[in-house]
């Protein structure tokens, strides 16, 4: 990639409600945190639709000529955290593990091995750092310890909490003051003496009742609370202050204000310049969930239909990271038509440089440097490779795109019997039968084969 171009790049600050132009603050590195997944299911395509915008971000702040310093957490601890205030909803990998007959810990290896394999898939570089919140404990009680010794902390019978009281311009990244929350706040607080208070440290239920995950701390046995830990990790990497923060359209609403309240109170500096949210994907209106069997659609869901991870991939780049997207099977069998045309369409191109490549380069830099205009960029490399762009000037666009235009699959020699599973799989998917055409994958699994669909059509590979 470009290391020394120039690209003014402005980007939507979900702070400031207003684009503005991004450079650095301290030289050519730019300081990214992202927030990861939590280990204790698998993430659903919602979830991934925000890991693919922050790669693209990165991809481009890349081409501008920067590096890149990108921090993600893992969070793997077993968190008591609720849907409006961030405190309560369920200690969600101990009742997975507990489900599963396992240990804590191995819940949240199990899903974080899966979580880097299904972002390999969809072509998001990894991270510069992954980091894990369990191997932070001293991190994380140092910050608690600075927060308290500043006079932000206050004990109940179930913790130490964050006094948001303490801070004026607390929940400003959410658009609401703490009035206003508190107000509206139906939530019982319990000792809290504010709905918008948080946890920071979590005290072990009874004495002698040992968790999976708990922690010696000078406060007493337990566990850090869910937003202490990316304060502590991102400041241990990334310095005071970062660059850009980053993180689905649901953070911006507790979770980033309560990272915002604790740095910024224990260092008295600004904590992020720019932050950056992705909005929702969608089923049917509805908000992807976890928890929800009709919204619930991973990685795996899609290959058991048969489609590439990069199939969903292209279906994202249609719509602007900062807008809704509505998913359907339908459109995503279309995207998946437009992504296997392009591949097709790469192998007609001229080798040489051609005529169309410089304005084709020039105008997919302007729309990503744009606040990452993904779907003008894409309409741009269609308009290019009708003028017959030539295919280095294609892969070059990859570098942003990240849709790994030159992996062609290759099949492995088919017996028969499996051919003729893979070509009836094939007339199902064409009439739109998915659970026959599901059967007809399922058998072929059954028999150590499965199935990739390309540019030349279905092909098939010894597992």
């Amino acid at each position: 990639m470009a290391q020394k171009q120039k690209l003014a790049v402005t980007l939507y600050d979900s702070l400031a409600r207003a684009e503005r132009p991004f450079e650095p603050s301290i030289g050519n590195t730019v300081r990214l945190y992202t927030c990861g997944p939590t280990v204790y299911k698998s993430p659903h395509i919602g979830n991934y639709r925000t890991f693919i915008f922050e790669d693209l971000l990165r991809r481009t702040l890349m081409v501008a000529g920067w590096r890149v310093k990108h921090v993600m957490n893992i969070t793997d601890v077993g968190h008591i955290t609720h849907s409006e205030t961030g405190e309560d909803r369920g200690d969600q990998i101990a009742q997975e593990a507990a489900r599963l007959q396992k240990t804590a810990w191995e819940i949240a290896q199990y899903y974080e091995k899966e979580f880097i394999e299904d972002n390999a898939a969809l072509n998001n570089l990894p991270p510069t750092k992954l980091v894990r919140a369990t191997e932070h404990i001293p991190e994380q009680i140092a910050l608690i310890k600075t927060l308290e010794k500043k006079g932000f902390t206050y004990r109940t019978t179930d913790g130490l909490y964050f006094d948001t009281s303490k801070l004026q311009n607390y929940g400003e990244l959410a658009g609401r003051d703490s009035a206003t929350i508190q107000a509206g706040s139906r939530v019982a607080i319990g000792e809290k003496r504010s709905p918008t208070d948080f946890a920071l440290w979590k005290f072990s239920e009874a004495e002698g009742e040992k968790r999976d995950m708990e922690w010696p701390s000078p406060w007493g046995m337990g566990f850090p609370g869910w937003h202490i830990e990316c304060s502590a990790m991102s400041m241990k990497y990334l310095g005071k202050t970062l660059d850009i923060h980053c993180g689905g359209s649901d953070l911006r609403e507790i979770h980033h204000p309560n990272e915002i309240a604790q740095s910024e109170a224990a260092t008295g500096k600004t904590f992020s310049r720019f932050w950056m949210h992705g909005a929702f994907l969608t089923v049917k209106d509805e908000k992807m969930s976890k928890s929800s069997p009709e919204t619930n659609i991973t990685i795996a869901t899609l290959r058991e239909r048969g489609f590439d991870p990069l199939d969903f991939r292209y279906f994202t780049l249609g719509t602007h990271y900062r807008k809704p997207l509505s998913f359907s099977w339908e459109a995503l069998e279309g995207a998946r038509a437009a992504r296997l045309k392009l591949v097709g369409a790469l192998a007609k191109l001229p080798k040489r440089k051609a005529a169309a490549d410089e304005d084709m380069k020039k105008d997919i830099l302007a729309a990503f440097a744009d606040d990452l205009g993904a779907p003008q960029a894409l309409a741009r490399l269609w308009q290019g490779i009708r003028e017959s762009a030539s295919r280095p000037a294609v892969l070059w666009a990859d570098h942003l795109f990240g849709l790994n235009f030159a992996h062609i699959p290759t099949a492995s020699p088919t017996p028969p019997h499996i051919q003729a599973l893979a070509d009836a799989r094939e007339e199902y998917r064409r009439s739109k039968d998915w659970q026959k055409a599901d059967e007809m994958r399922e058998k072929l699994a059954a028999e150590g084969w499965r199935i990739e669909d390309t540019p030349r059509g279905p092909v098939v590979h010894k597992i």
